[in-house]
């Protein structure tokens, strides 16, 4: 709320309060002046003396009005505090809405999320029960290398107990083996900590940091959570054009993917696709997430975005997933645009500014 008029209404009371003081003090001043000279002018002298009970009398209306000011004042200051106590009670709610949503999002992935990682664990686990029986023969190996050296038997015989324990141990087949299980587990490894890592940067609490993002980073990390959700009925067809990185709040713009993708698998009854598209117009970015799903009537189109609106089965969802979305999208001054054919599929189209608007 602009304070300017309360400051410009005081200053004038107050000046006008001065003015007046003032003119009273030169008529006072005057009227003596006359007196003392000896002109005995009684007229000038009532006149004087009334105008002093008028200003005297303006001057207390003013104060009045001074006062009332100020108290108005303070009643305005007090409702700006209330105010924003409770734009901040709101900030509060809208962020506690989020990560409810978030939590309940990574809640119906938690079983798939858990099978991605149970995979490599359990390869990895596998892998190095067979590389620590590799490691023994090879170790037996190593001492019976040790031992020839010490022994006294011709190279022939040395020879030959060497190439009987490489027999033995299929040493060819070890040797190839044994590279490709520790190239096996590394890569494991690296999809577990990838998965991780992808799930802690999405279900990060608090996270409102402005930054400069890539989104293809983001879709592709969050395509990870959501993959044991999607990959046995559904095909992903990316095709990513030239975007640059968009400022924006990466966790909460990987929300609104996951949700996309997420409705997107959900609304594929057997077996389809799903296809990412992006692209940038101008000083938008955009995102587009389409699938070969059921679609959704036409007379339903208008209440997707409301709280609680859901075409999905009981225990399906929440109903807030696309209304948070939109949230986020409008929060980012961006846009959130959908296209459906009942039978064919549905198209999600994300708009966003490449740069944030500070005003």
């Amino acid at each position: 709320m602009d304070d300017t008029p309360k400051i410009s209404t005081d200053e004038a009371l107050r000046a006008e309060n001065f003015r007046l003081n003032k003119i009273v003090k030169s008529l006072m001043n005057r009227a003596e002046r006359a007196m003392s000279a000896g002109g005995t002018d009684f007229g000038l002298f009532q006149a004087t003396v009334m105008l002093e009970n008028q200003v005297r009398d303006r001057t207390r209306e003013l104060e009045a009005a001074l006062n009332e000011n100020e108290k108005i004042n303070y009643d305005l200051e007090r409702e700006k505090e209330e105010q924003r106590k409770l734009y901040r009670k709101l900030e509060e709610a809208q962020t506690q809405l989020l990560q409810s949503e978030k939590l309940a999002a990574i809640g119906q992935l938690a079983a798939g999320v858990a099978h991605e990682i149970n995979n490599p664990i359990g390869f990895i686990n596998s892998n190095l029960g067979t590389l620590r029986d590799y490691s023994s023969s090879l170790l037996r190996l190593i001492a019976i290398y040790e031992k020839t050296e010490d022994s006294s038997d011709s190279a022939t015989e040395k020879k030959a107990l060497i190439v009987e324990m490489k027999r033995e141990m299929d040493f060819q087949y070890l040797s190839d083996d044994l590279l490709e299980l520790i190239d096996e587990s590394i890569d494991g490894c690296a999809r577990v900590r990838r998965i991780v890592q992808d799930l802690r940067d999405f279900s990060r609490v608090g996270d409102v940091q402005w930054q400069k993002a890539d989104l293809h980073d983001g879709l592709n990390s969050t395509l990870n959570l959501v993959w044991n959700e999607i990959k046995f009925k559904v095909d992903v067809i990316k095709e990513y054009g030239v975007v640059p990185l968009v400022e924006c709040i990466p966790s909460q713009i990987n929300q609104v993917f996951m949700n996309l993708l997420v409705n997107a698998a959900q609304a594929i009854s057997e077996h389809g696709s799903i296809t990412l598209k992006t692209g940038c117009e101008g000083d938008k970015a955009w995102i587009s997430v389409s699938d070969t799903g059921t679609g959704i009537p036409a007379d339903m189109l208008p209440r997707i975005f409301d709280p609680f609106f859901t075409t999905k089965p009981l225990g399906k969802g929440t109903g807030l997933g696309l209304s948070v979305a939109f949230g986020i999208i409008k929060s980012h001054d961006g846009l959130i645009e959908v296209d459906s054919r009942v039978g064919q599929g549905t198209t999600f189209t994300v708009r966003l500014p490449v740069q944030r608007n500070i005003n």
